[in-house]
């Protein structure tokens, strides 16, 4: 019988337990070889159109004062995981940093002082582990809202996402145990903001144009984005991705396709090659007469967004440095709400409609 995702963790987990203790025993400085999580280290497959991460590592040494701390914290979170898993058990990323944060017996130094801590360490012992977060039982906070004529089983309960009020489904950070009975749709839209979805949702625009529509609140979760995969993996169902015109949309969009760079270990879980951007574009700027909508774009965008034009998958795409181009001249953004000018419901019965039909998208 196959072993399940949760005892291969609780052993890698072990395992390397095992190394460092075996490292004091021996009179050797103990370590933890840690794949480096930066650009210099990521690499764009052409085949699978996804990002790679590199086979860089660094060694980080419990006896070297730059080293010290991270090593401590990556070791305190690792215990933690181990007990979640021993016990059963799931911690959101905000238990387990206040389950790490304590202070050093005879001193005034704590493990970790910011979530942020925490959240590096873990996802430093994704990829020490080769075991996602959510493997190691440790969930985000559900920041996501679906819609549709979709049915799925979570934990032996059947939910029906056509017929959950105005707030929808909120979508978990493991969707893994998720079970599809029912899905009935032609294709996926997916929004960055709340607002929109809930524009669409008032509108029964995936009752009417039988699809789903998702949302989360600003970037993507990796439980939005593994959910996105299965219903295309599953279902074959296309993607849409409708984001603001500014920097951060486009790369939100840009992680959904290729995956990201603090994430390409996981690029094969989570990036979906296959989705298309359905807006809001430069040429929508001008085709829908937006320009009196325009928000200046800050030094930081601006930087931002020279840094996205030069990113390998975009670089050789013409369509897309036509975009960025465009964005420059204009030193402005758009967003998503600026549509309502033309009316409330315009999203909803023009604007996405005529888009979708008339295969007007980016890839």
């Amino acid at each position: 019988m196959a072993k399940s995702e949760t005892s291969e963790a609780e052993e890698k987990l072990v395992e390397i337990g095992k190394k460092l203790v075996a490292d004091v025993e021996i009179g050797r400085n103990p370590n933890l070889d840690v794949p480096i999580r930066n650009l210099s280290n990521i690499s764009f497959d052409e085949k699978t159109k996804t990002l790679r991460l590199g086979k860089k590592t660094a060694k980080r040494f419990f006896f070297n004062v730059g080293h010290t701390k991270k090593f401590v914290q990556t070791l305190e979170v690792a215990k933690i995981a181990k007990t979640l898993l021993d016990v059963g058990k799931h911690a959101s990323l905000r238990d387990v940093f206040y389950m790490a944060k304590r202070t050093i017996p005879n001193t005034k130094i704590n493990i970790v002082d910011e979530q942020k801590e925490t959240d590096k360490a873990l996802e430093d012992l994704e990829l020490i582990t080769d075991h996602a977060r959510e493997q190691l039982n440790v969930n985000a906070n559900k920041m996501g809202s679906v819609a549709g004529k979709v049915v799925i089983e979570d934990k032996g309960d059947l939910i029906d996402w056509s017929r959950l009020g105005s707030g929808g489904w909120s979508i978990p950070s493991n969707v893994e145990e998720i079970r599809f009975r029912k899905v009935i749709a032609k294709y996926i839209i997916y929004m960055e903001k709340a607002a929109v979805w809930e524009r669409l949702h008032e509108d029964k625009f995936w009752e009417k144009n039988n699809c789903i529509i998702m949302s989360s609140q600003g970037q993507t979760t990796r439980g939005i984005r593994r959910l996105l995969q299965r219903l295309y993996n599953d279902y074959k169902l296309p993607i849409y991705v409708l984001t603001d015109l500014d920097p951060y949309g486009l790369y939100i969009y840009s992680v959904i396709k290729f995956g990201s760079i603090s994430l390409a270990h996981m690029a094969s879980e989570l990036a979906i090659p296959s989705v298309r951007f359905l807006g809001i574009t430069t040429d929508d700027v001008l085709k829908y007469d937006l320009q009196r909508h325009f928000i200046k774009l800050k030094d930081i965008d601006i930087s931002r967004l020279k840094q996205i034009a030069d990113y390998k998958w975009f670089r050789d795409s013409k369509h897309w440095q036509r975009q960025f181009k465009m964005i420059k001249q204009f030193n402005s953004k758009v967003e998503i709400q600026a549509l309502s000018s033309k009316g409330i419901t315009f999203i909803s019965d023009k604007y996405l409609p005529e888009k979708i039909k008339n295969n007007d998208f980016l890839e």
